[in-house]
């Protein structure tokens, strides 16, 4: 399905000026989540704090670009391509949501100026972070190019990152972590938070190239759906 939403978004189109704008969003959310955790987690510093404000002011124009150019398109064309209309406006409110997460995270490291170590999951919460990096790059390759294949590939081999940021975030909370102090676990359990609404969000827009409409932030395995919300 999705291979033909993106022949109607590769006509000269309002409708497919509203899809190149969700590619920027995309990259703009990407770099915000990776000047986030350099903030929070390698300086000891928040310089970067406003410079992710003013990316996240940039990310809700694009969504509100987005829409109004959908809704324009669609005045014109009927239902013709109200399909294609609605899986974009479904996809931008997760990339808008990522944004929001990233601003989140910025906050926790503008009240948490040391540079935040994980304790005693640190190597856990390493491999999170990387992983989560991993799905934004991927996650972009496969909305652009239709990659159905892939998208499920990258469903199936990242099922793991939730869990086990829910497992931590838990954790922390329930101070199995006797190294560090209590705002550390504290910051660590919502960032583990954070952590998973962002892959959950990635997550979304990966499904929409394998599933329906209605199936939008859920993924199949076997003969299964589950939502990964």
């Amino acid at each position: 399905m999705w291979k033909e939403i993106l022949a109607i978004f590769n006509k000269d189109t309002l409708l497919d000026q509203a899809y190149k704008k969700s590619y920027e969003m995309l990259d703009i959310t990407y770099q915000m989540y990776q000047e986030a955790r350099s903030s929070l987690r390698e300086r000891e510093d928040n310089k970067l704090a406003e410079h992710i404000y003013g990316q996240d002011i940039a990310v809700n124009k694009f969504e509100r670009e987005v829409r109004r150019k959908v809704l324009s398109h669609l005045a014109v064309s009927g239902t013709t391509d109200l399909y294609s209309g609605l899986v974009l406006v479904s996809i931008i409110i997760d990339v808008e949501r990522i944004g929001d997460y990233t601003k989140n995270i910025i906050e926790i490291a503008q009240n948490h100026p040391p540079r935040l170590h994980g304790g005693l999951y640190e190597e856990d919460l390493l491999k999170v972070e990387n992983a989560v990096e991993d799905v934004f790059i991927r996650v972009r390759e496969i909305f652009e190019k239709a990659e159905a294949k892939k998208a499920s590939q990258l469903l199936e081999e990242y099922q793991w990152i939730n869990k086990l940021c829910d497992q931590h975030a838990i954790d922390y909370l329930n101070e199995r972590d006797k190294t560090i102090s209590s705002g550390d676990a504290v910051a660590l359990s919502l960032y583990f938070r954070f952590l998973k609404r962002i892959n959950s969000h990635l997550r979304n827009i990966a499904t929409s190239v394998v599933n329906p409409f209605d199936k939008i932030g859920f993924y199949r395995r076997k003969d299964d759906i589950k939502s990964k919300r």
